[in-house]
C-alpha cells in the first residue's frame, strides 16, 4: 500500500512536529515551575503534604509537567496548523489571481496590465501560474 505523506522528507509535517516538541518542552517547564512554588507552598502550610512520601511528592511533579507539555503542545500545533492553512489558502489565491492576470493579457483586454508584464517576464512565467492553478483546483 502507498503511503499519502513520506513522513521523512515532508517539510510541512517536519515543522509541526517541531512546533509540538517545543510546545511540549515550554509547558512542561512551565507548569513544573508553577508545580514546584505549589509543592514548596504547599510544604510550609499544610501537614498533609508534609506528611507524604517523597515518590508521591516526584509523581505529583511530573504529572503536572507531563500534563503541561501535552496542553501546551496541543495549543501550538493547532495554532500552527491554522498559520499553514492561512499560508496555503494565500498561496492558493495568488496563484488563481496571476492566472486571471496572465489570462486576461493573453486576450489583449486593454486597461488590464499586471506589474509582471511591465517588465516582459508575464510570458514566460504564464505557463508555470496556470501549471500552480490547475493544482490548486485539484486539491
Amino acid at each position: 500500500m502507498k503511503r499519502k505523506y513520506d513522513l521523512q522528507n515532508d517539510a510541512e509535517l517536519n515543522d509541526a512536529s517541531w512546533e509540538a516538541g517545543k510546545g511540549a518542552m515550554v509547558g512542561a517547564a512551565t507548569w513544573g515551575l508553577y508545580a514546584a512554588v505549589l509543592g514548596t507552598g504547599a510544604y510550609f502550610y499544610s501537614p498533609i503534604y508534609r506528611n507524604l512520601t517523597v515518590q508521591f511528592k516526584v509523581f505529583i511533579q511530573m504529572s503536572a509537567m507531563t500534563l503541561g507539555g501535552m496542553v501546551e503542545a496541543d495549543r501550538r500545533l493547532r495554532y500552527h496548523e491554522a498559520f499553514m492553512r492561512h499560508n496555503n489558502r494565500l498561496k492558493r489565491d495568488a496563484a488563481v489571481w496571476r492566472a486571471y492576470e496572465a489570462d486576461f493579457e493573453a486576450r489583449g483586454t486593454p486597461g488590464v496590465g499586471s506589474e509582471a508584464d511591465i517588465r516582459g517576464t508575464q510570458k514566460e512565467e504564464s505557463v508555470k501560474y496556470s501549471e500552480e492553478v490547475d493544482e490548486a483546483k485539484k486539491k
